[in-house]
């Protein structure tokens, strides 16, 4: 069974021979090509050959491509920063939206006069040349209130939806007919799913009925253009207290990446009754003990969430967020190892 038969068969909540495993190695691959961090994040042959040599170096059973949170907030000229040890993020001293006022200049834009966007089509698109029917590529897209709090900055933005919601919702809702065109431009380079990042549907960040009515039916209509082009939509959510029922209901995702428990169970256990026959789970080692603690302890975490939530399949052993991109490589080669020795389904 290779990887892409074995993550399939998770998908479908079959037992493979063994747990799929790939920690979020992103930004970290730079360091198998020598590239700076924005070599990597901004150069489609680098950062695809950096992603092509983390998963043959590590047997990686799939690919995230994860760059990071700003590659779709470029569209609307926002001013990055580029850091030689750390992801990309917005200059907040140069926001688009500065005033509540600005977020009517929002309106749709063609993905194709962004060069992270394309640049990111161009990394999935040299991927999949490499992998398919080998790995699953699977492109990850920041969701529309997301990519808009990118322009804003996330605490004010938050404050905005008090003020003044109409004013945000109609900004997310031109956003997300960009970003209807540009997930379809990655399903027509052949990626086997979309992984939408909807970091504010979950209890840290607002409540439930906010962000149905924020961002419920926009991630509903971006996952129907996914579906129409016979694309697997897939989520991610590191926050706490993650919103499962009304994403599910809304995006009808094949799985779900994530870090803590959902807002309505207690523990991983009380996730896989309650999920586990709704989507594939994929999670949820804490990625910030790749540095901290104990070899012990992050052997123990990883084989904790298989006795957890592997029963049965329908798991994919993974951190819950992006692997650190200042660590060793040697935790995320453990938690590999664990998945073939002690993942095994015919123990």
């Amino acid at each position: 069974m290779n990887s892409y038969e074995r993550v399939v068969a998770a998908l479908n909540h079959q037992t493979p021979d063994r747990v799929p495993v790939y920690p979020i190695l992103a930004g970290v691959t730079r360091k198998l090509v020598g590239a700076s961090y924005e070599q990597w994040s901004t150069d489609a042959e680098t950062c695809a050959n950096a992603y092509l040599a983390a998963a043959r170096q590590f047997d990686l059973d799939c690919i995230v491509t994860l760059i990071d949170l700003s590659v779709e907030c470029d569209a609307w000229g926002q001013k990055l920063i580029f850091s030689e040890e750390d992801a990309a993020h917005p200059d907040y001293s140069q926001c688009v939206i500065q005033e509540i006022e600005d977020y009517d200049k929002i309106k749709k834009v063609d993905y194709r006069t962004s060069k992270r966007m394309m640049m990111h089509i161009d990394v999935c698109k040299r991927l999949v040349k490499e992998l398919k029917g080998e790995k699953p590529i699977v492109a990850f897209v920041f969701g529309p209130l997301g990519t808009l709090s990118m322009l804003r900055n996330q605490e004010d933005m938050y404050l905005d939806l008090y003020d003044d919601p109409d004013a945000v919702k109609r900004a997310a809702r031109e956003i997300n007919e960009t970003l209807k065109e540009y997930c379809a431009a990655l399903c027509d380079v052949g990626v086997d799913a979309i992984m939408m990042d909807t970091l504010f549907a979950s209890g840290s960040i607002m409540s439930k009925q906010m962000w149905v009515d924020m961002e419920g039916d926009l991630v509903r209509e971006l996952s129907d253009v996914i579906h129409a082009k016979n694309c697997m939509t897939m989520i991610h959510n590191c926050g706490a207290r993650i919103y499962f029922d009304v994403q599910i209901e809304a995006i009808r995702p094949a799985a779900i990446s994530f870090l803590h428990p959902t807002d309505d169970c207690e523990d991983f256990v009380q996730v896989k009754k309650k999920y586990g026959d709704q989507v594939t789970l994929i999670g949820c080692v804490n990625p910030a003990d790749a540095v901290m603690g104990s070899d012990e302890a992050w052997d123990a975490q990883c084989r904790k969430q298989i006795d957890d939530m592997a029963s049965g399949g329908g798991f994919i052993l993974a951190t819950g967020c992006e692997y650190p991109s200042g660590a060793s490589f040697e935790r995320a080669q453990r938690m590999i190892e664990i998945a073939k020795t002690y993942g095994t389904y015919n123990k």
